[in-house]
């Protein structure tokens, strides 16, 4: 059925999304606030059409007779069963897998060919909302009482503090969210944050915080007792932090800019340092799918050597007898575990514990990695 308003509008998104540099879900949530004539009803529509369209972009311009431009892709959106072409043996694998051809290549080359393609098909659905209960104030069970008769919730098989929700609400007007009960976080990234065992009265460095999200999950273990620092570059994302550690009731944790006064104090201090690095995001792209049409190997390699030269500057902090995890929300060999061999060989460090991998999941977590190392100890010779 043909619906000129809400039509009119997912192409003034699409086009507009191409001319700017936000993320389609930023952007998404600003063109929605300045129209408040779309409504409630036409935005989850829009929304899924967008993101639809965004996800199959390769397969749309397949199917394009002509030069592909975004009113062409949303004519054959509206009158093309994308399910029925997404099946012919004659087009390309990686466009019926919805995506371009680097990408996909380094997805199989990652996890194997069957592996590989399965992560592909499941990076092209729908991610859930997945809420983290704050244990300093509440519980998940207490959570669960008071949402159980409004809303389609479900506990999270892995995370023991983690609910699902089968609906999109407006999380950030629930009472308990602004009493600081709970944070919006997927489930990966909570079991991610576990590996971070740091004890009440220790101290732990988050190297690249952002806005604090990883940091909220673990701190909560510590009592508010011994002491967490938050360091990011980014300005903005670490006074969201500090809103967000406010609202938890976190009171042992400190926002460390880039103040080299200050962080020369803390070398070799950290009994944990974690390194949630920044990278390709490739785990997390049925949030975001169109970061894989931005996608290139030039990024990729930028990322990975970024990534050593964090590395490198938080294994500073840490204490000779100290952990350092490295996380990052990718699903490439480049970005994990080719990392954590150049890491373990070139800082004499080893592996404690096992390696965490998740890859997205039908209403599950999104791909994270994880892995927890700690230098080699000295052996002196008699």
């Amino acid at each position: 059925m043909y619906h000129p308003f809400r039509h009119y509008h997912i192409l003034c998104i699409l086009e507009g999304y191409d001319q700017q540099d936000l993320p389609l879900d930023l952007f998404l949530k600003d063109y929605f606030k300045a129209r408040t004539a779309v409504g409630s009803k036409d935005r989850p529509f829009i929304s899924d059409a967008v993101y639809t369209i965004v996800r199959w972009r390769g397969l749309l311009d397949y199917l394009c007779e002509s030069t592909p431009d975004w009113p062409k892709r949303l004519d054959i959106y509206l009158k093309w069963d994308l399910p029925t072409e997404k099946k012919r043996a004659d087009i390309p694998l990686h466009i019926r897998a919805g995506f371009p051809k680097g990408l996909f290549d380094l997805i199989i080359a990652s996890h194997g060919a069957e592996k590989g393609l399965d992560i592909c098909h499941k990076s092209n659905t729908m991610a859930p909302i997945t809420i983290r209960a704050n244990t300093l104030k509440t519980s998940r069970e207490h959570l669960i009482d008071v949402w159980k008769d409004k809303y389609r919730i479900t506990e999270c098989s892995q995370s023991k503090n983690g609910i699902t929700f089968a609906q999109r609400i407006n999380f950030f007007e629930l009472p308990e969210f602004k009493q600081g009960f709970f944070e919006i976080q997927d489930e990966g990234s909570q079991l991610l944050a576990e590996l971070v065992k740091v004890e009440p009265g220790q101290l732990a460095m988050d190297f690249c915080a952002g806005a604090g999200g990883k940091t909220l999950a673990f701190a909560p273990q510590m009592q508010n007792k011994g002491q967490i620092y938050l360091h990011d570059i980014r300005t903005h994302a670490l006074l969201d932090a500090k809103k967000r550690l406010r609202r938890a009731g976190i009171q042992n944790a400190q926002i460390i800019e880039a103040d080299e006064a200050k962080l020369k104090k803390l070398k070799k201090k950290m009994d944990w340092v974690l390194v949630d690095a920044p990278c390709t995001g490739t785990g997390t792209m049925r949030r975001n799918p169109d970061m894989k049409w931005k996608f290139n190997e030039g990024i990729l390699k930028e990322m990975v050597s970024l990534q050593r030269v964090i590395f490198e500057r938080a294994l500073s902090y840490l204490k000779p007898d100290g952990h350092i995890v490295y996380a990052t929300c990718s699903l490439l060999n480049a970005e994990n575990s080719e990392q954590v061999a150049h890491f373990t060989k070139t800082y004499g460090l080893e592996i404690v514990g096992n390696i965490f991998q998740s890859t997205p999941t039908p209403g599950g977590m999104d791909g994270f990695f994880g892995v927890t190392l700690k230098k080699l100890p000295i052996i002196v010779k008699p």
